[in-house]
């Protein structure tokens, strides 16, 4: 089968792969529907790379599938069941685990990441990453589960109140997600932060009352003249702008730090955060959010669609990657 493999610093390629079997009695082999490219896809293939990932591993993170085959031990899922798929899997036995934070396992490993994934026609992955999703959602929505869990995630850490302030720093594909979960839970004003105008037009779309380009907008007069006190919470979607974000944030708000670089070490001014008292997260990936999830793609409450710039072959991969590299564009949905 094609898959579009990770073979060396910087080079994705498409090649003939062995179509996969199953390794376990516990595992599901699941030919995929649709993919997308997520920003962590670049930042594996960037030179030099900004994400780890397994050399010779098949991509792809973010998928939906149907299942094909069941390994003996599966009794909870069945041949021809659409599912989404949860790619980190855990130890289940670690410390964190066992305490009921398996989304900072000590021993995980990731799907489309360290294990081969949803760039190619057929994927095998155990049945408890699998969750199943209705027909109806369109697998081209359905493909955002998993960048969806992570915002869920970090959002439920916000517990924004009707009328709320909230300032997202980032309006790429998380950021979108995050303007529309914050939209579906009430949130009064959402100031939309970019350098990009296509992202912020985007933004607009997805649920964004004022948009921000900081090259033409002093950001901090505009959240002071529409609030007099600072944003009631402010997510930071670029991992760099934990300083930005503490300025922004009124006395008693909250801070999320959604996105993530590795590189970057921000100043930041420890008092401010003393003396306003205000609440920091940190937030990675997903915490036993999938079924959740599921839920709200069946309910058609985000408007997902918006966010989907195009829907190409997995032969077209590289056209699809080259545009996230320019940032023109939100979600690639990729058809294996």
């Amino acid at each position: 089968m094609l898959a579009g493999v990770f073979e060396s610093i910087g080079t994705l390629t498409l090649k003939e792969v062995p179509e996969p079997n199953l390794v376990h009695d516990t595992d599901i082999k699941v030919m995929v529907e649709a993919a997308s490219i997520c920003g962590t896809d670049v930042h594996i293939l960037g030179t030099p790379p900004s994400h780890p990932a397994n050399v010779d591993t098949v991509l792809g993170h973010e998928f939906v599938g149907r299942i094909v085959e069941v390994g003996k031990d599966v009794t909870h899922l069945s041949i021809g069941d659409r599912i989404v798929v949860d790619p980190t899997i855990t130890c289940g036995t670690c410390a964190y685990c066992q305490s009921g934070h398996a989304n900072v396992c000590e021993n995980f490993t990731t799907i489309g990441i360290f294990e081969n994934g949803g760039w190619a026609k057929y994927c095998v992955l155990p049945a408890r990453n699998a969750h199943r999703i209705s027909e109806d959602v369109p697998v081209e929505i359905a493909a955002m589960a998993e960048p969806l869990s992570c915002v869920v995630n970090a959002s439920e850490k916000l517990q924004t109140k009707p009328g709320d302030t909230v300032v997202i720093l980032g309006a790429g594909p998380m950021g979108q997600l995050f303007i529309q979960m914050q939209k579906a839970a009430g949130a009064g004003t959402i100031i939309a932060v970019d350098f990009s105008d296509y992202r912020l037009n985007i933004a607009k779309q997805s649920g964004a009352t004022h948009l921000v380009n900081p090259q033409h907008d002093k950001l901090e007069d505009i959240v002071e003249q529409l609030t007099k006190i600072g944003a009631d919470s402010v997510v930071d979607c670029v991992g760099t702008l934990f300083g930005q974000a503490v300025e922004l944030v009124r006395k008693a708000g909250k801070v999320v730090l959604l996105g993530m670089n590795d590189k970057a070490f921000p100043e930041i001014h420890q008092c401010s955060i003393t003396s306003k008292e205000l609440t920091i997260f940190g937030s990675i990936i997903q915490n036993y959010h999938f079924p959740k999830v599921v839920q709200l793609l069946e309910s058609n409450v985000l408007n997902l669609e918006t966010l989907i710039t195009e829907t190409i072959e997995l032969k077209d991969i590289e056209k699809g990657l080259e545009l996230m590299r320019q940032g023109a564009a939100i979600k690639i949905i990729v058809k294996p």
